[in-house]
């Protein structure tokens, strides 16, 4: 194994070095992985623009701690690991050995608080111990704690997951952001209420189609939905969308908003949609979106984990459409498995080679960020050893 590592560090926002780190040694219950590659997220893009409080509102709230080496959606092989970690960190009770391609969950819990204790399958942990890829500065411990680098280093307690051997890496590096569609499962738990949450062939209305929101509508297209309606202010992103499942697409800087609200109640039958989901990532679309609903319709909010504002709402208006609103945060981390399974099983039903759009070396770290900024981008991934 080689003594020094190179990362990509995002040094401030706006500012990305390769740096060189010491290879950290192994400790009980660890691992060092070596890193295949890592997918570019909406977080990162914020943290990149210096819009870097998370989780605000709860005893996690952070504010990205620069310098700090990022990725979370990451692919990785077991290089080292001692008999503790080999038992203890693959999730789903596999014993783990160097050579295992593994992805991972970002999050490292505390298992002791009141939420870890009763809401086991999601991680609303009170005690965050940390983040990989968001809440620890590479100055810190043993600094590897991101995937836009050659290695990463997998501490005591962290979530791993054996990738099934069918499912290439371009694939897995999409698992993270595909566990975030847990959303639409949180909406199939209402459907035992009267035409309440996700029932079979409901109108499903996604507000951008980044990666966040092309991994909704193969969930909904594979969970039962009927109609799905798609907005976005790239043709490119609107056209993929169309390839993985959806039906209507809206270009958002082509119409006005009253005009989308029309296309959506045409569409329903006057009534507006069952469900409307945002993955653009502002808060900005919120009282659209609010708009597009029928009564007793349901809105999922997935796509500001990051603080990037306030918008108004007019309260009464959820009141009188008796909406149901449902805050959605992070991921389910017993979802990864399933997950994967899934995206095997279904190769040949969606053209998942196209999900990823880019491909970059660690060298090109900030140019990666940038381009998954781009309107003719959707996953844009930095492979280490590329």
């Amino acid at each position: 194994m080689s003594q020094k590592v190179r990362a990509a560090v995002l040094v401030e926002p706006g500012r990305i070095e390769l740096q060189e780190f010491d290879m950290p040694k192994l400790g009980k219950g660890a691992a060092i992985a070596k890193m295949v590659m890592s997918g570019v997220c909406g977080t990162d893009k914020h943290s990149f623009k210096g819009e870097s409080v998370q989780n605000k509102g709860t005893k996690n709230e952070i504010r990205i701690p620069y310098p700090i080496i990022q990725g979370h959606e990451n692919v990785l092989i077991i290089e080292e690991i001692d008999d503790i970690g080999a038992r203890t960190l693959e999730y789903d009770g596999s014993t783990l050995k160097p050579g295992d391609r593994v992805t991972m969950c970002p999050d490292v819990v505390c298992g002791e608080c009141w939420y870890c204790k009763n809401m086991p399958n999601y991680p609303w942990c009170e005690k965050m111990l940390f983040s990989y890829g968001n809440m620890r500065s590479c100055n810190d411990g043993n600094h590897l704690y991101g995937g836009f680098s050659e290695y990463i280093y997998i501490e005591p307690h962290s979530r791993l997951y054996k990738i099934p051997d069918g499912l290439p890496d371009r694939v897995a590096v999409l698992t993270e952001v595909i566990c975030v569609t847990w959303t639409l499962d949180k909406a199939k738990e209402f459907n035992s209420f009267s035409l309440e949450g996700f029932n079979f062939n409901d109108t499903i209305v996604v507000q951008g189609v980044g990666p966040l929101g092309l991994a909704h509508v193969i969930k909904a297209r594979m969970m039962g939905a009927g109609k799905i309606i798609v907005t976005d202010v790239s043709d490119y992103r609107l056209g993929l969308a169309k390839e993985f499942g959806a039906d209507i697409s809206i270009n958002s800087k082509n119409t006005t908003e009253d005009e989308r609200l029309d296309l959506v109640m045409r569409e329903t039958r006057g009534r507006g949609a069952d469900l409307v989901i945002e993955c653009v990532g502002h808060p900005s679309v919120v009282p659209e979106g609010l708009r597009m609903l029928r009564k007793a319709g349901m809105y999922i909010e997935p796509g500001n984990f990051v603080d990037a504002g306030s918008v108004p709402i007019n309260i009464h208006e959820i009141c009188a459409k008796n909406l149901r609103i449902v805050g959605m945060c992070n991921h389910a981390h017993n979802a990864y498995l399933p997950c994967m399974e899934m995206m095997e099983r279904s190769l040949g039903w969606f053209p998942w080679e196209k999900f990823v759009t880019h491909i970059y070396p660690l060298n090109q770290a900030e140019d990666a960020i940038k381009k998954s900024m781009a309107e003719d981008s959707m996953k844009v991934v930095i492979a280490a050893n590329l």
